[in-house]
C-alpha cells in the first residue's frame, strides 16, 4: 500500500475565457479585453496507492472535478504530469491507456439516450477489441449488468425506461465493461435520492473488494466520504490544503478549511448544536488572493497568511497540510 499507483506531480489547469465575436473585433482593433485565465487547478501532487479509495472534497467550485477528468485524462493539463504505474495516462493530446474509466456525476445527462443500454456497456469494449461483436457482445453486456445488479434481460432498453438509481448502475457497468484498474467517480451519488445513495455506496464496496478496484471518489458529501474512502485529500481554491487517513483527519483536521468543512456537517448526537457555517465567499479563481488563499476567511489568518504561501508539508506519517500554524 506504500507505492504509487497513480501519481500526480505538480498539475495545474487553466481555463481561457471564451471571446465573443464583439470581443475579438475589439481585440484585433487594438481595444482592451479581459482575458484572464480561470485558475481551476493549481500545482497538485497526489499518489493514490493500489487498491485504496482516496475521497476528495470541498465546496463547489474548487476544482474537484477538473482535476477528476485530469487523472482519467479526459483533460489535459498545462503543466506536470498525470501517470498510471510510471507512465503518461496522456502523451501528443491524447489518451493512451483505457485501465482509468470514470463515472460521472449525472446518469441521466451521462447516458446516450437513443442507444440500448447493451449497446452503451459494449460500445467501449467492441472499439477496443475486448469482447467479440454479436451475440458475444450482448452476453457480454448482460453479465454486466447482473454484475450491478440489474436484470440482465435489460439489454434491450432504453435509458428512459430506468429510475435515476438503476441509470447509475449502468453507466458503472459502462465503466468496469473496459476492465480498468482505477474508477474516478465524480460524485456519482449527489443526483440520487438518500435511500438510492446507500445502494449505490454499498455496490462500490462490494465492487472494490470483487474487482481490486483502486477509486479517486469526488464528493460534497462528507458522510458518504467518511465511510467509504481510505485516505481523504481537502481542495481549496484549486489546491490540496490538507490529506490523510480518513479517520485522523475527521478526528482531528490541522488545516482551519477542513476543520470547517467538518463542523458544518450535521450531526444527530449531542443534543442541541450552533451551526456555524464558513464566513464568506470562495474568493474568485481568475484572482486568488495572495498568500495562503483561505485567509479571507480564516479566523486564524496572520499577516504571514497574507503574504506568503504555506507549502504542503508533513506533520505525521502519512498526514500533510498547507497551514503555517498546522501542527
Amino acid at each position: 500500500m506504500s507505492a504509487a499507483f497513480v501519481s500526480i506531480a505538480q498539475v495545474s489547469k487553466r481555463f481561457a475565457p471564451h471571446l465573443s465575436l464583439g470581443d475579438k473585433l475589439a481585440a484585433k482593433l487594438g481595444g482592451a479585453v479581459e482575458t484572464r485565465a480561470v485558475k481551476a487547478v493549481t500545482d497538485v501532487s497526489l499518489a493514490i496507492r493500489r487498491g485504496e479509495t482516496l475521497g476528495l472534497v470541498g465546496e463547489s467550485g474548487c476544482g474537484k472535478s477538473t482535476l477528476g477528468r485530469l487523472v482519467a485524462g479526459i483533460t489535459s493539463p498545462d503543466a506536470g504530469v498525470v501517470e498510471l504505474e510510471g507512465a503518461p495516462i496522456r502523451a501528443r493530446g491524447r489518451k493512451t491507456t483505457t485501465r482509468i474509466q470514470t463515472v460521472f456525476q449525472d446518469p441521466f445527462a451521462s447516458l446516450d439516450p437513443r442507444m440500448r443500454v447493451g449497446d452503451t456497456i459494449a460500445e467501449g469494449p467492441l472499439a477496443h477489441g475486448l469482447v467479440p461483436a454479436g451475440e458475444g457482445a450482448k452476453a457480454f453486456a448482460r453479465r454486466w449488468l447482473g454484475t450491478v445488479g440489474l436484470e440482465p434481460d435489460y439489454v434491450d432498453r432504453f435509458p428512459h425506461q430506468f429510475s435515476g438509481g438503476q441509470r447509475q448502475r449502468i453507466a458503472i457497468a459502462r465503466a468496469l465493461a473496459m476492465k480498468p484498474d482505477v474508477l474516478v467517480c465524480d460524485e456519482p451519488v449527489a443526483s440520487l435520492d438518500v435511500s438510492i445513495q446507500a445502494q449505490i455506496i454499498n455496490l462500490f464496496l462490494d465492487l472494490r473488494r470483487r474487482l481490486d478496484l483502486t477509486m479517486l471518489f469526488i464528493s460534497h458529501d462528507l458522510g458518504v466520504v467518511r465511510h467509504l474512502c481510505d485516505r481523504v485529500a481537502v481542495m481549496y481554491l484549486g489546491r490540496i490544503v490538507e490529506i490523510g487517513p480518513t479517520a485522523e483527519l475527521y478526528g482531528a483536521p490541522k488545516h482551519p478549511y477542513a476543520r470547517a468543512l467538518l463542523e458544518a456537517v450535521p450531526k444527530i448526537e449531542g443534543g442541541r448544536a450552533v451551526f456555524k457555517p464558513i464566513s464568506g465567499e470562495i474568493p474568485s479563481p481568475l484572482d486568488p488572493p495572495p498568500g495562503c488563499a483561505f485567509n479571507p476567511r480564516c479566523p486564524l489568518a496572520t499577516d504571514l497568511c497574507r503574504a506568503e504561501l504555506p507549502a504542503l508539508r508533513e506533520l505525521a506519517p502519512d498526514w500533510r497540510a498547507a497551514c503555517h500554524y498546522a501542527r
